[in-house]
């Protein structure tokens, strides 16, 4: 049976968002409907406003987003009605080469819902963010983007290993294979910045170096278990992680900010054989330029981390397991709860620094 909900949606770049009626179909094989319970509000959200992802308008909104199954379709196996489930946007296909070579974090054929959730006014089709769409009631997903979770555990800081807490917790641990006794600087403390942070620290780096040219945001990486912060306004970063690790540099440099000048210190922060490891987000027109002779005199590994590579059906259970012993601090990222009707306001609150996460609560019916 087709339900009739609220969702958040962008109708066309930079127009402010919009609370509007969306129809969600009953799911066929492969799919499964999901009650939202809370969402996080994520720069890619704002990206897809923006035009910054593509421009397939209407973009229904939101990603980050933990739920319950309300309704699966024939033959799913994956998850039952009831399940509390992350939701996410690496719904493996087991059929690739990546898949096929025992890397499936790389697929390359990820699954997503086959049918459209469409505006009740008009009946178009709605383009989900990230293959999701979660600021809305309910949504309809590839029953593979539902990660069977603890249904004890808090849905505000559970759903945001949907996306950018695990992008920052694997570029540590996953990407840039941090590991005991490593020097760790991460250029950008955002969201995906902090939550890298504390990947490090829980994959037992002695040293951590926070690197914005944000106080507040220096206040709170050491609050996750940064070590040392640099403020790159006042100093300079590549100088001042070389003078916190002995003159050599890090073992790796993590940029979560996504910029040339970003990634560039990056490079000339780390030791040599280092690991320098790109999670933020370029956008399309950015090019970068470093003299060939640096990249071969210095060795180590230049990497990008697409979700951090994670396997969510490996992840995401393992991080609620620690968040539960305590070891994982995910409600500090929650800076606010909001209503579906405030998500403008939180991307104005982004925008300006002021939040690591809004996050949108549902209200129970």
């Amino acid at each position: 049976m087709m339900k009739t909900v609220k969702g958040v949606i962008a109708r066309s770049k930079n127009a402010p968002v919009e609370l509007v009626e969306i129809d969600v179909p009953e799911p066929i094989e492969g799919e499964a409907r999901v009650k939202i319970l809370a969402c996080g509000v994520c720069h890619t959200d704002l990206h897809y406003r923006g035009g910054g992802i593509g421009d397939e308008y209407p973009y229904l909104l939101g990603h980050e987003a933990a739920g319950i199954v309300e309704a699966v379709g024939p033959g799913v196996t994956e998850v039952e009605v009831g399940d509390t489930v992350i939701l996410n946007w690496r719904a493996v296909c087991g059929e690739c080469r990546a898949c096929k070579r025992g890397r499936p974090w790389y697929c390359f054929a990820t699954k997503n819902a086959t049918q459209k959730m469409t505006l009740h006014e008009s009946g178009e089709e709605l383009s989900p963010a990230l293959g999701i769409g979660a600021f809305i009631e309910y949504t309809l997903v590839a029953a593979g983007q539902c990660t069977k979770v603890d249904p004890k555990t808090r849905p505000a800081a559970a759903g945001l290993l949907g996306c950018g807490l695990m992008a920052g917790i694997g570029a540590a641990m996953n990407t840039g294979e941090v590991t005991y006794g490593d020097s760790v600087a991460i250029i950008g403390c955002g969201g995906v910045g902090a939550a890298a942070i504390a990947g490090a620290k829980l994959a037992g780096a002695t040293k951590i170096i926070a690197v914005d040219i944000d106080d507040r945001k220096l206040e709170t990486a050491i609050e996750l278990g940064a070590t040392h912060r640099v403020n790159s306004k006042q100093d300079d970063a590549v100088e001042k992680i070389r003078e916190l690790t002995d003159g050599f540099g890090a073992d790796v440099v993590i940029d979560a900010v996504g910029r040339p000048e970003t990634w560039k210190q990056a490079f000339y922060a780390r030791d040599l054989a280092g690991r320098v490891v790109l999670v933020g987000v370029p956008t399309p027109e950015m090019e970068l330029t470093v003299p060939l002779l640096d990249v071969f005199g210095r060795g180590g590994s230049l990497k990008s981390s697409w979700y951090g590579d994670c396997l969510p059906e490996r992840d995401f259970p393992m991080l609620i397991d620690l968040y539960e012993q305590g070891r994982l601090p995910l409600d500090a990222f929650v800076s606010e709860e909001i209503k579906i009707d405030q998500v403008e306001a939180a991307f104005e609150k982004m925008g300006a620094g002021e939040v690591l996460r809004s996050v949108v609560v549902m209200e129970e019916k």
